[in-house]
């Protein structure tokens, strides 16, 4: 079944893919033509599920890794799009019309990554309010500093307490060996 499933991609779009388990199957696309095998997937093979739309932040290649995992509820197979896209200009065709919950997952990660979606519609603010800094899920940004000058050094945080350790007095639990090390007394 995989093997037809493959043979029927790569008859229409000259893809090449591999069997990844009985169940799934991995294909690896030019990004100008994700949106059309995503809808060919849906509209002409019966994979009519968009399970997930995910992003890896590949750094050393200056790239940004995107995965669309569609689903056939019938044949119980799992397709996953691989494409890559520019890390400097993060611009991904908008698939939200094949799939309506695919504007939550764009909407994400244009927030989180800064990747830009033409003709998205939304809120520019979906998670993060009056957010100013870099997307926060890219490798370079710097999480520690960014909470020690927000959080830590902010007037007025002199006296705050930890937050944990409030709740254990009142709870009567005891911190985890594991988390000791982050806590302040």
């Amino acid at each position: 079944m995989q093997e037809n499933i493959l043979n029927q991609l790569n008859k229409v779009f000259k893809i090449k893919g591999q069997v990844k388990s009985p169940l799934r199957i991995k294909v690896v696309a030019d990004k100008d033509i994700v949106s059309s095998i995503l809808l060919y997937l849906k509209a002409q093979m019966g994979f009519i599920h968009l399970n997930h739309i995910s992003c890896v932040d590949w750094i050393e290649d200056n790239k940004f890794e995107l995965v669309y995992i569609v689903w056939h509820p019938e044949q119980k197979q799992t397709v996953l799009v691989h494409t890559f896209i520019d890390r400097e200009n993060p611009v991904m065709e908008n698939i939200d019309t094949i799939w309506d919950q695919a504007n939550t997952y764009e909407r994400e990660m244009r927030e989180m990554f800064g990747i830009e979606f033409p003709g998205l519609v939304g809120d520019r603010e979906f998670i993060l309010e009056d957010w100013q800094e870099m997307p926060p899920m890219r490798r370079d940004f710097d999480t520690k500093r960014y909470a020690q000058e927000t959080y830590e050094t902010r007037p007025g945080r002199e006296n705050a307490r930890n937050v944990r350790l409030e709740i254990m007095k009142r709870s009567g639990e005891e911190l985890p060996d594991f988390a000791k090390k982050y806590s302040r007394d």
